[in-house]
């Protein structure tokens, strides 16, 4: 079972995501992303933003971004970057404003789905909701996939997934 290890604010400025916009409609046999994930790598799509640069705040991480606007639920696959990045041929990208986050470490086995979806979900909304935070209204959610946390299984086989999501 996954746990919460950590949960704290940090601070972004306003950047620029680089990468694929997904809906509902793009959601593979299981409900998940995870067809889209695989054409990234298959593609190399990931190569070519990479050479963009980093955003200090979050390093090198991939990205899953989500957020629902008029019932409209959108998913994200790319990184973010300064928001002055000229976008590559073939990506597209949107500005998200500086502001505060909520970061949860989930900490579990990745190879399980135990780091995602409602369950996870809502732990970190639980976890958040203890510090006294509120969220933005619409806000943006990302699981940050950092290189080593989460690409680097400790001697359990577990790795810790980053899940944010801008307060108000």
């Amino acid at each position: 079972m996954a746990e919460i290890i950590k949960c704290y604010k940090e601070h972004l400025p306003a950047l620029k995501l680089i990468g694929k916009r997904y809906s509902d409609s793009d959601r593979d046999a299981h409900g998940t992303f995870g067809g889209k994930w695989g054409e990234w790598f298959k593609n190399g799509w990931f190569n070519e933003i990479e050479k963009l640069g980093v955003l200090p705040e979050n390093g090198d991480a991939y990205l899953g971004v989500m957020r629902c606007v008029n019932g409209n639920f959108e998913y994200w696959i790319g990184m973010f970057f300064p928001i002055e990045t000229i976008v590559p041929e073939g990506y597209s990208y949107t500005d998200i404003p500086e502001g505060d986050v909520a970061t949860c470490y989930i900490y579990g086995r990745e190879d399980t789905g135990e780091l995602y979806g409602m369950d996870a979900h809502n732990a970190c909304m639980n976890k958040i909701a203890e510090k006294g935070w509120t969220l933005q209204n619409d806000p943006w959610f990302f699981e940050r996939y950092n290189c080593p946390r989460f690409t680097t299984p400790d001697e359990y086989g577990k790795v810790i997934l980053d899940y944010c999501v801008y307060l108000a």
